[in-house]
This record gives structure tokens, sequence and C-alpha cells, in this order.
């Protein structure tokens, strides 16, 4: 592809790259000396709001041209972007909070500049997520970020079934409807909302589901929103396996298997015992 751009005034064409920002979730002063170099040696900050980052330019005295990078444009926008780092530029990339990518846009674009051979630079910093971690109290030997929380109630239920930790954002107009959806699967599941992380009315309520639930619900919600969930006990998650082991079973029975080969084919597949799963079979005889 031609480059429309031609690299400005005194640039190297071996210079260009595209440097992935992290950015302050709240406090301004999180920022990284690496970032803050990144942004003030850059020819063009994509943004996902330009207005939200002007207003971080401004902080450190930043001035540089920015354009728009969102999940409407950025489609359109990366070719562009891209041409701009082949012909010598540096393109810095920043979402509003945090690290591009991590349920922000910048995806297709570090994506496209892997594929065409492009130098991608990613450059770390603050993180709601492993923030919240932190600030929560909840042991996390394995955990996972999922984004938002699932709005399908199966898709819930079969994520509290896992014994990781989970940390997702959350609408405030959401957030009591998703804890008590937590709590309806297990009232005592503990769980800790950290709100408006870094900023100067920081909150983290760590409790039980259902009484979190409550406390919001009397409160009020506001802010930005990072919930952790405890892993489930490996009780449950030993009596969940069983369940789906003796689940399958069961249709194998129903398509003509006789009960005790349907147990052992599946004790064989699972692991569990086919005592264990006979015996499920016929709870209910």
């Amino acid at each position: 592809m031609t480059s429309t751009h031609a690299p400005p005034a005194g640039t190297d064409a071996n210079r260009g790259r595209l440097t992935v920002c992290a950015t302050p979730i709240g406090n301004l002063d999180d920022i990284t000396a690496r970032v803050l170099e990144a942004l003030r040696d850059a020819d063009v900050v994509a943004c996902e709001d330009t207005r939200h980052t002007r207003r971080l330019l401004d902080r450190f005295a930043i001035r540089v041209a920015t354009v728009s990078l969102h999940e409407h444009n950025e489609a359109s926008r990366a070719p562009e972007l891209l041409d701009r780092v082949r012909a010598g530029e540096r393109v810095a990339v920043v979402s509003d909070a945090g690290m591009p990518v991590v349920s922000d846009p910048g995806g297709r674009l570090v994506a496209a500049a892997r594929d065409a051979g492009l130098p991608v630079e990613v450059l770390p910093g603050p993180s709601a997520p492993v923030t919240a971690i932190a600030a929560a109290g909840i042991a996390a030997e394995q955990w996972r970020f999922v984004g938002f929380l699932p709005r399908r109630a199966e898709q819930l239920v079969t994520l509290l079934r896992d014994p990781a930790v989970t940390v997702a954002f959350e609408s405030p107009k959401r957030l009591v409807a998703a804890l008590r959806a937590i709590a309806d699967e297990d009232p005592a599941r503990l769980v800790a909302v950290c709100r408006e992380l870094t900023k100067l009315h920081e909150q983290v309520v760590r409790g039980p589901a259902a009484e979190v639930a409550e406390r919001f619900a009397a409160d009020g919600v506001r802010g930005e929103i990072t919930l952790v969930i405890a892993g489930a006990e490996a009780a449950v998650v030993e009596q969940t396996d069983v369940a789906r082991a003796v689940d399958a079973a069961r249709r194998l029975v129903e398509d003509g298997a006789r009960a005790r080969t349907a147990s052992r084919v599946v004790a064989e597949l699972t692991g569990h015992g086919a005592n264990e799963i006979y015996r499920g079979l016929h709870a209910d005889d």
C-alpha cells in the first residue's frame, strides 16, 4: 500500500512505530515516565476520546496532534495510522483509562500492525483489574478477567461454578442486579466492589454477595465499578462436575444404553467413579 503521509521534517523513516500506552485509571499522577516520554515523542496520539485525552496531555503540557480511535471507527482508521508508521512517524495509542485493547479499542490496530510486520511497543501501567485484585483482599492464585459480566443467567451460573477468582467491570446501573444474581446462586459468595479506584472517593466494599447487594441497594451506586468475585469452593466444583457426569450418563441411558454401561463409559471419560455416577442415576428412584 502506498503511504498517504510524508514523514515530518527531520523524521527518520526507520523510527516509525506503534506505541500502546497505558494511562491512569483515575489519578493522573499514576502515569509512568515511559508513557510521558512516548507521548511527548509521538507525532500523533490515537485516542478513544480526544477530549478526555486532551485533559491528560494538558496536565503534563504535552502538545501533540490527536485523532480518534474508538469502536466505531477503528477498522477504517487503522490503515491510515499504519501508513503513518510506514512513513516514519511514531503513533501512540491510548484509551480513556488503563491499557488499550483490554476491553477498549486498539486490538484491531495492533493486530494489523503485527500482520504488517511493523514495530509495536507496549508500555505497561495502571490496570483496573490488577488494582482491584490487590485491593479486594480475595486470594487469587488463579484469576480471570471477563470484561463485563454475562447477562444470560446460565452463563453467569457457569462462571460462578469455576474455582478461579473472577474480575469484571460492571455498570453502576446494573451492579445491584448483578450482585443479587450472584447471591441467588450462592448468597455467601465473597465479593468485593471496587469503586472509583485511585480517585478521591475510592471505595472497596467486601463481603457476602447478598449483604453487599443490599448495602448498595440502600446507598445507591455511582462511579466506575470493578467487581471481584471469589472462586467456587472445591466442594461446589466437585458437586457440579459429578452432576454433569450423571447428566451425561442419563442422556446415554435415554438413547438406549444400559445404566451400568453408561456409568462406566462416562467414568472413563471424566475420572469420576462409575459407582458414584450409577448411584446418581438412581438417586430419585
